[in-house]
């Protein structure tokens, strides 16, 4: 079931609601397993065979988890052990057989021409998200930090439905406290308001901004991976249309998920915070995915040795941290390249700090020159990543990039030459070719993409807009301030409900979140 679609907003969400909060007012405990059983019926739209999956793995997880926080009380460390390394390694063969299998049987039959094939498997939805989440408890259950083991809760906040399909990353000592207080099942006034605004924006970035840009980046991609030369204005228009789709499409995913949680009032983590401001790609990873982020630094790069064995072993364990981070975000080399790539990105960052560093530079020191070169340094160095991210194939990604590096040329689309007049012919006697560009560069495109990058450079985001309620958990220092921040007022409840409308009016062209495939 889609965030954006009639029956989520009009049946599903309605409906759910009424009957949480009017078990809540008698019992706590069955309208949080009335919350899991609409959770269960929300993944089960999709395709009701996954359910039993779904609900095997909460079972199985949290029987480990039990059994490895016993063996730890009896001072059994051998059982702890060996319950959490057969426990993680029954999550990472289930996940690898639905994401991965064909992916290695594919790449073996391409080297050695074999022809394996284990059959059509179907890449049950959200299955990173819930298996990350349950191979982190099952984690602390072994270090000691799970307090609480009522499988109620425990199933809740593995299928809790606002972050099951594509995050975030819940962590068990966020959410299971949420679910124990009692405030949390009454009807709040200010949670409905505050979680309809913020919903309502992200569902407007998603049906608004995301699929109308996202128009204008697959033509281009699909004409890369079928073969045609793409000159540099083609491919930069369809690279920085897809920079933007995905930019609002996983903005407005979030933003929803974090105020449908508030309506039930539970606060998410923030998952989301402007990454295209980043000054630097260590800060991009600090604002992009923040949950993943965490996921992959306290369960991968530290368990690695983090940067406690010298620097050499500090920046391979970058590298493999973000190479298996590229794999998780889907089955193929363009994925483990584009990790590979932000792995690079951050050896070179943290080693050009460790440099200025013995220098005697002050980091924290930057005109606001340099730090609007820095960003828009990182914001071209993301957009080359997201090649490889959207390529269907290496060839393919490769063809885009050789074009926007001016390999092929620059041609402006020709009927600009009549519209810029004077300018027109003036840069077509200076050597600047107009001619024929494939229906791929129009003027829509071109204002998608300047309107788009004031906005992502220059404009509040949700959460800062919201910053006095507290919309998310972990919310960066700096808030928005200026005449635009949220109030419950009269006025706002106008916008939103503008916003809202022209949202609904449009969700007959509705699709899928592109984090749903990951």
């Amino acid at each position: 079931m889609l965030f954006n679609s009639y029956v989520f907003i009009f049946a599903f969400l309605p409906v759910t609601l009424a009957g949480f909060f009017l078990l809540g007012r008698h019992q706590p405990l069955l309208a949080a397993a009335w919350l899991t059983a609409a959770s269960l019926f929300f993944y089960g739209w999709w395709n009701p065979v996954y359910v039993w999956l779904l609900a095997l793995s909460i079972v199985f997880n949290y029987a480990c988890g039990i059994r490895i926080s016993r063996a730890g009380m009896r001072g059994d460390g051998e059982t702890r052990k060996r319950t959490l390394i057969f426990a993680v390694t029954v999550n990472l063969i289930v996940l690898a057989y639905y994401k991965y299998s064909n992916f290695f049987l594919t790449s073996i039959n391409h080297v050695t021409g074999a022809g394996l094939s284990f059959g059509e498997i179907v890449l049950p939805l959200g299955i990173s998200f819930f298996t990350f989440t349950q191979i982190a408890f099952l984690a602390d259950a072994y270090y000691g930090k799970v307090r609480e083991y009522n499988f109620v809760h425990y199933g809740l906040f593995v299928t809790y439905f606002p972050h099951l399909i594509a995050g975030p990353v819940l962590h068990h000592a966020e959410m299971m406290p949420q679910f124990q207080q009692p405030v949390t099942y009454r009807f709040s006034f200010e949670n409905a308001a505050v979680g309809i605004t913020i919903f309502v924006i992200g569902l407007f970035k998603k049906v608004m901004l995301a699929d109308n840009v996202g128009a204008y980046a697959k033509p281009v991609f699909d004409s890369a991976a079928a073969g045609i030369t793409l000159t540099a204005l083609e491919a930069w228009c369809g690279a920085l249309a897809y920079t933007f789709q995905l930019y609002f499409d996983f903005s407005g995913y979030s933003d929803m998920a974090i105020g449908l949680s508030r309506l039930f009032g539970v606060v998410l983590p923030l998952n989301f915070h402007s990454p295209y401001k980043a000054v630097n790609i260590i800060d991009f990873w600090r604002r992009w995915h923040m949950t993943l982020s965490r996921f992959l630094r306290d369960y991968l790069y530290i368990p690695l040795g983090g940067r406690r064995k010298g620097a050499t072993r500090r920046y391979l364990n970058v590298m493999i941290t973000m190479a298996l981070g590229g794999l998780w975000h889907g089955a193929g080399w363009t994925f483990v390249l584009w990790g590979t790539l932000h792995g690079l990105y951050l050896v070179i960052n943290y080693g050009w700090r460790a440099l200025r560093t013995r220098l005697g530079h002050d980091l924290r020191r930057a005109t606001r020159w340099g730090r609007a070169c820095a960003c828009l340094v990182t914001f071209v160095a993301v957009v080359i990543g997201w090649v490889l991210f959207r390529a269907a194939d290496i060839t393919a990604a490769t063809a885009m990039l050789k074009a926007m590096a001016g390999m092929n040329g620059l041609v402006l689309p020709d009927f600009w030459l009549p519209k810029w007049g004077a300018l027109g012919e003036w840069l077509a006697a200076h050597g600047v070719r107009f001619g024929d560009t494939h229906d791929l560069v129009g003027g829509g495109v071109v204002n998608w993409i300047w309107i788009l990058l004031l906005v992502v450079w220059f404009a509040p985001n949700t959460q800062q807009l919201l910053a006095a309620w507290r919309p998310a958990l972990a919310l960066f220092a700096e808030s928005y301030r200026g005449r635009l921040a949220w109030r419950p007022t009269p006025l706002y409840a106008l916008l939103t409900a503008a916003l809202a409308l022209l949202a609904i009016f449009n969700l007959h062209k509705q699709s899928e979140f592109l984090y749903f495939q990951f």
